[in-house]
């Protein structure tokens, strides 16, 4: 194992498969112990015709905005599969990472916030203020927050989802999770949306929401935090959005205890 900040210390990396390896070696490097339990598995859609009918379409809209990077990745490679993008098409991401999948697969000038990387803020940059007559595609998974939309909507905007994607809780053993948790193998503990830390919490049993509760817990939003507080967890870090600041974070809470 690295020495460094973090030597020796177990940290629970929740995030999809698919995007966990970075922030995993992020923590490597810092010298802890990065233990991958994913809680969110991410399959194909449940209705792949009606986004490809969309992809179709999308000569007729103006602006593209993508939720997350799981929908930059999944959403290129479903359009990429029929057609190239439209020429004049801008487009829009809820954060950095999302904006940096998107650089990564041949997009310029993304509109990203620069400071608090949620739909608010994305909703409060100028470009996304007079949309009207304006047709808006939103590349997601399945289900979500309807707030994005709703706002837009209001601004004169005409919206429609591509669910290029849907979510789903792993069927995953807990047992050597738990067990590692029982030797005291695992000090923290890091999450990346509500809706992994609910699946976590169905996942873990009675016994393993005891040691959750107990254990520090690393979140990019505040809103994630609310939802920790209500499951009673003890030690909510907020650390902002990207990997870079989640691992720092990191580092300055355990140089404290």
């Amino acid at each position: 194992m690295i020495a460094g900040p973090l030597s020796g210390r177990g940290i629970v990396v929740t995030r999809p498969r698919e995007h966990a390896m970075a922030l995993a070696e992020r923590i490597r490097a810092a010298g802890a112990d990065p233990i991958l339990f994913p809680t969110i598995e991410i399959l194909p859609p449940e209705n792949a015709a009606a986004v490809s009918s969309l992809v179709a379409r999308l000569d007729g809209f103006q602006l593209a905005i993508f939720v997350s990077p799981t929908a930059a990745m999944r959403g290129h490679a479903m359009v990429m599969a029929s057609r190239n993008w439209p020429k004049g098409l801008r487009v829009a991401a809820v954060g950095i990472g999302t904006a940096s999948a998107l650089e990564e697969r041949g997009f310029h000038a993304v509109i990203v916030p620069s400071g608090e990387t949620d739909s608010e803020a994305l909703a409060e940059l100028p470009e996304l203020q007079d949309l009207k007559g304006r047709s808006v595609v939103i590349f997601r998974g399945r289900g979500g927050r309807e707030w994005l939309r709703t706002r837009l909507e209001a601004r004169g905007a005409r919206v429609e989802y591509a669910e290029c994607y849907r979510r789903a809780r792993p069927d995953a053993d807990a047992g050597e999770l738990l067990a590692r948790w029982q030797r005291g193998g695992i000090e923290a503990v890091s999450i990346t949306s509500a809706e992994g830390l609910a699946n976590f919490f169905e996942m873990l049993g009675p016994t393993g929401r005891g040691y959750l509760r107990a254990t520090p817990v690393f979140v990019p939003h505040p809103r994630i935090a609310l939802a920790a507080r209500k499951l009673d967890v003890r030690e909510i870090v907020v650390t902002g959005r990207g990997d870079v600041r989640t691992v720092a974070e990191m580092t300055a809470f355990f140089a404290k205890v």
